[in-house]
């Protein structure tokens, strides 16, 4: 074949288009399965960091195991599917698009120190795609233990920040709810009076600037993931005075 006509040059791109995509194919199916490990250590990862368990990829599922003693499927009515496997099988993103009442609502408990946590992945809105993370609850299901966020998309040196530690301790110690239990949330403000963050029951941290659609989709997405938890959050407190009055009849005796 003549290298210099038209009709080689083409067979020859044709050709090695067919092969770069048969490699980048094969590369990716691969790769797949490795792929999918990462995320799930990384999805381990993030929600240890949450009750202050730092470790790398490969130490993530050992002390995941160690430290998490509940994956539970919350319902809308506060009841409990254990037939779901909430780490595995339940996706945030999808549940989302379905309407509160047939969601499944994870909640990891972690235990450190004989003291619980109540760990809850939220997702939401920024500027450009979604955000998400995972908020961790002390024992009174009220005070901020810590948090993580991620995005898709969003711009770098102002709403990428979210990720970064000295926005995520801003989170640490507040409070979810007034003292009447109304759910307030945290509002991510650019009017916040308390920039030192040292008031944690106000329900404010402070903005990052120039960031204000993706500090608003902070505020939204942990209010609106939060508000699902209420019934389970009732009937666990409402449990646990039961056990103390229990208890106390018990000493009593």
């Amino acid at each position: 074949m003549n290298r210099d006509s038209n009709v080689y040059t083409f067979t020859f791109a044709t050709l090695m288009v067919f092969v770069v995509a048969s490699v980048l194919a094969y590369t990716s199916f691969s790769l797949k399965d490795l792929q999918n490990e990462n995320v799930r250590k990384e999805k381990m990862q993030n929600i240890l960091s949450t009750v202050g368990i730092q470790t790398d990829r490969e130490g993530a599922e050992k002390l995941f195991n160690q430290y998490i003693k509940e994956q539970l499927a919350v319902q809308s009515d506060g009841s409990i599917d254990s037939s779901v496997n909430v780490f595995k099988d339940v996706k945030l993103a999808l549940e989302l698009k379905k309407s509160p009442d047939t969601q499944d609502f994870p909640l990891y408990v972690a235990e450190i120190d004989s003291e619980k946590f109540y760990i809850i992945p939220i997702r939401g809105n920024g500027l450009w795609n979604a955000i998400f993370g995972y908020i961790s609850l002390k024992e009174d299901l009220n005070t901020i233990k810590g948090v993580v966020f991620d995005h898709v998309g969003e711009t770098a040196g102002l709403g990428a920040e979210i990720t970064q530690d000295w926005f995520i301790e801003r989170f640490i110690d507040e409070k979810l709810f007034d003292a009447n239990s109304n759910l307030m949330g945290i509002t991510v403000s650019k009017t916040n009076n308390d920039p030192s963050n040292l008031d944690k029951t106000d329900h404010e941290v402070d903005a990052i600037s120039g960031a204000t659609i993706t500090g608003d989709g902070v505020t939204d997405m942990i209010k609106e993931r939060i508000t699902h938890y209420v019934p389970y959050f009732e009937f666990i407190k409402s449990t646990n005075s039961i056990a103390v009055v229990s208890n106390n009849n018990l000493n009593l005796n």
